[in-house]
């Protein structure tokens, strides 16, 4: 799975570890994402991620 980017900040969504401390649990796709999930370092939505080759 790949994983992504925020433009703003530069967090890396990896969906090999997901984001446990806001209950996303290892191995979920970016793609699978709640919709109002936000960037846990500045806040800000999935359409500013992009994704890391």
């Amino acid at each position: 799975m790949a994983s992504y980017e925020c433009s703003a900040c530069g967090y890396v969504y990896d969906p090999a570890v997901g984001d446990p401390d806001n209950g996303i649990p290892a191995g979920t796709a970016f793609a699978d994402l709640p919709d109002d999930w936000t960037c846990p370092m500045c806040g800000l939505g999935k359409d500013v991620f992009s994704e890391v080759q």
